[in-house]
């Protein structure tokens, strides 16, 4: 994705080296630190509110390629200033009277001597570039560099309210331009004040990313099946389930952080979707009291997140060798007592958001080899970037044999 070509003021490049430290140096979210910085300047246009949340973004993303060309670890916010200035002569954007001490041969010439070298160039720690090619071979050089492409913004039509011609041109109302690329879902090419709209306060869509909503129809829900997402978070997927559903049924949505569910609730509300119940999870004795009784299952589990590095770009940092084993651990845990909830004539879906092999199809052979001999493999999915332009996925339908 190109630069916005607007020109770079010195408010704006503080707030930038701002944002990107406090996620850099202060461990925040990089979607809260952009967050705080828009608050507090609410005078700049779209424009430059993108401007801003990109160059952020690209700071994280790019980190140790933009320490390496620029020759520094950052201390200062004059360091971080130098990181932009690379950052922005490497785009060939035009740069204000800040960075005129930096000279683009010298970074274009830095820049070209660590080509080279993957994990530099494609920023990312030596053990993550290590292990990417170990389980994804030579998939694995395509598959990081279209992780570093910024995302596309897409949503999902709630067809319990609209349809996506309908939205479409109510958004275009408001000049935020919309393609349509399925039956319910919208890539938007000019960008607005989403949820500020009528549309959203209505409940006529859902952000969430194309790879992210084949998950749901993937379980082949239909209207008044019992359906269980066993890991629902703040509620995407389960809402569009209960969209597929038609409203009709029962879906109990499942997981350990009330706060999140607090926030599917409200969601819920705003969506019109009254089919779906909350239940937190306390104990075990909430999973055994829903034994044998899902039509369809989802075990949307937690994950590495390597599949969402382009929206996620500080995952890549905040991820550890140890913490990605703890967590495959915790899936192998999950679907193994998690599964249970299904009835024998049913259907399960597990799915994750990393392109791992071992978090992936590892994790179900592992399976169904093991404690879950009793299934098998009816479809499963593999989505790369590079090959969907979206995000990575990966799920594994299963039933009973």
């Amino acid at each position: 994705m190109k630069t916005n070509r607007i020109n770079v003021t010195s408010e704006q490049v503080s707030a930038i080296c701002t944002a990107a430290a406090q996620v850099l140096q202060d461990n925040r979210f990089a979607d809260h630190a952009i967050e705080r910085q828009l608050k507090a300047h609410p005078h700049w246009s779209i424009e430059e509110q993108g401007f801003v949340a990109e160059q952020v973004y690209a700071l994280v993303r790019y980190y140790r390629m933009l320490c390496a060309v620029a020759g520094k670890t950052p201390a200062s916010m004059l360091d971080w200033e130098d990181l932009l200035g690379a950052w922005l002569m490497l785009k060939n954007h035009p740069l204000g009277a800040q960075f005129k001490f930096l000279t683009r041969n010298e970074i274009n010439n830095a820049y070209h001597t660590i080509y080279k070298v993957r994990a530099v160039r494609e920023s990312i720690p030596d053990w993550l570039d290590e292990l990417g090619f170990q389980e994804l071979g030579e998939q694995w050089e395509p598959t990081l560099k279209a992780l570093n492409e910024s995302p596309s913004l897409v949503l999902r039509v709630n067809r319990l309210k609209t349809d996506v011609a309908t939205l479409q041109q109510q958004l275009q109302q408001t000049d935020i331009i919309g393609k349509a690329i399925a039956e319910d879902t919208l890539v938007i090419e000019q960008r607005g004040k989403l949820y500020h709209t009528a549309a959203f306060r209505h409940g006529w869509f859902e952000v969430q990313d194309y790879s992210s909503q084949q998950v749901a129809p993937f379980l082949e829900v239909e209207p008044g099946m019992r359906v269980i997402d066993a890991c629902a978070g703040n509620g995407g997927k389960a809402l569009h389930l209960a969209s597929l559903m038609q409203n009709k049924g029962r879906i109990i949505a499942l997981d350990t952080d009330d706060k999140k569910l607090e926030q599917l609730r409200v969601r819920a509300r705003r969506a019109g979707v009254s089919i779906i119940e909350t239940r937190l999870i306390e104990s075990t004795k909430t999973i055994k009291r829903l034994a044998q009784s899902a039509d369809r299952l989802l075990l949307d589990v937690p994950c590495s997140g390597l599949g969402v590095l382009r929206r996620n770009p500080d995952t890549r940092w905040r991820l550890s060798p140890e913490h990605l084993q703890e967590l495959i651990a915790l899936q192998k845990q999950l679907l193994s007592s998690y599964a249970k909830m299904c009835r024998p004539d049913g259907k399960m879906v597990y799915a994750t958001c990393s392109i791992l092999p071992s978090e992936n199809q590892l994790q179900i052979d592992a399976y169904i080899n093991g404690v879950g001999s009793n299934y098998k493999v009816e479809a499963s999915k593999h989505i790369f970037p590079q090959e969907a332009g979206f995000d990575g996925f990966y799920m594994a339908r299963l039933i009973q044999h």
